[in-house]
């Protein structure tokens, strides 16, 4: 991780901490080193700004990572919900092709 980065981000964070760019950015940062902090930035987002539709691809992908998949269905589906609100087409199919690929990975 670029530590001159995260603390850009962080600065960025401490000046404005209700911006959901800025903690997206900096749960984005920490994924790379530090995914305890990554979950509770990403978590943040999901009950603060829960339409701040970027935040359910990654937090979903962490949850995988970390094997708590239920959470991560939730978290899928919960983003094809927002971005369908949202008319994001574009980030509804990724959610969907994501969403489609956890499902066939998880019957095996």
């Amino acid at each position: 991780m670029n530590n001159s980065r995260l603390a850009l981000l962080k600065g960025f964070y401490e000046e404005e901490p209700n911006d959901p760019f800025n903690i997206y950015a900096l749960a984005t940062e920490y994924l790379k080193t530090d995914s305890a902090k990554a979950r509770e930035l990403f978590e943040v987002l999901l009950t603060e700004h829960p339409n701040y539709w970027a935040t359910y691809y990654h937090a979903a992908a962490l949850y995988v990572a970390l094997e708590e998949n239920e959470l991560a269905e939730k978290t899928f589906l919960k983003g094809i919900e927002v971005t369908k609100s949202l008319n994001n087409e574009k980030a509804l199919k990724e959610l969907q092709g994501t969403y489609r690929q956890f499902l066939d990975e998880m019957e095996f």
